[in-house]
């Protein structure tokens, strides 16, 4: 029976790929005039928001965000992360981040073609093979804390196929508490299942909703490096308990 689902989930994620990538060819050449410069970054992030609508509008992918402190009062600059389930993920946090902020990709990314401008001055890349690229992307991410700018990491490091959390790695911790700013969770529940990591034809793709919880901002006020698991542990099991919670309804 699951065969039978294989043709309007290919016709799906072929639809949704060809309008992503039409969308950067369109836009191509206004990004690179904004990220010319980082006085116009933000100008850039303005048109990112607007593309990530178009990449989810188009092929019938919605947003539906419970949001436990209203948007006024979210503190900026903060450390987002979030669990990593699909790429979709990564459209979704500039319909779930109101304000500007600076994403921690890996280095892979500088592979990409037309895609790796975003991550050439404006986001930063992680060479998580290397300590000293990994120190570097660190530092360079203090540094636009400094700035007033968030930081957005997926601490799982990867994405799962299953929609399983992974294990997160310490980064995204050390560096709120370094910097003494918030962490702000958020769990993207069913991702996964729109838009599942994995070989083409056989995965889950189609339109739908998105649901989207964006946790309260947990302050490190006071925390030193001896706080930074039972960080990393807290912020886990608030995504954790989300995600349990709507699989097993």
């Amino acid at each position: 029976m699951k065969y039978l689902y294989i043709i309007p989930r290919t016709l799906w994620k072929i639809l949704y790929f060809l309008n992503f990538f039409l969308g950067l060819v369109i836009l191509y050449p206004f990004f690179y005039i904004l990220l010319s410069k980082k006085e116009w970054f933000y100008t850039a992030f303005r048109l990112q928001k607007f593309w990530a609508r178009w990449i989810l509008y188009v092929p019938g992918l919605f947003a539906k965000i419970k949001r436990e402190t209203p948007v006024e009062k979210l503190p900026s600059p903060a450390v987002y992360v979030a669990n990593h389930a699909s790429y979709l993920d990564i459209v979704f946090n500039y319909i779930a981040v109101p304000d500007y902020f600076v994403s921690m990709g890996k280095q892979e990314i500088s592979k990409a073609p037309l895609f790796r401008i975003f991550f050439k001055e404006m986001n930063i890349l992680v060479d998580r093979k290397s300590n000293f690229g990994a120190h570097k992307a660190f530092i360079r991410a203090g540094l636009e804390i400094d700035k007033g700018h968030n930081v957005f990491i997926f601490p799982e490091g990867g994405i799962s196929s299953s929609g399983k959390l992974i294990n997160f790695k310490n980064g995204a911790f050390r560096l709120a508490i370094d910097k003494q700013v918030p962490i702000i969770p958020i769990t993207y529940l069913n991702n996964w299942k729109l838009l599942q990591n994995g070989g083409f034809l056989k995965v889950k793709g189609g339109p739908g909703i998105s649901r989207i919880i964006v946790h309260a901002p947990i302050p490190t006020v006071g925390m030193t490096e001896n706080d930074q698991v039972p960080l990393r542990n807290k912020v886990r099991a608030v995504i954790l308990d989300d995600l349990n919670n709507y699989n097993n309804n």
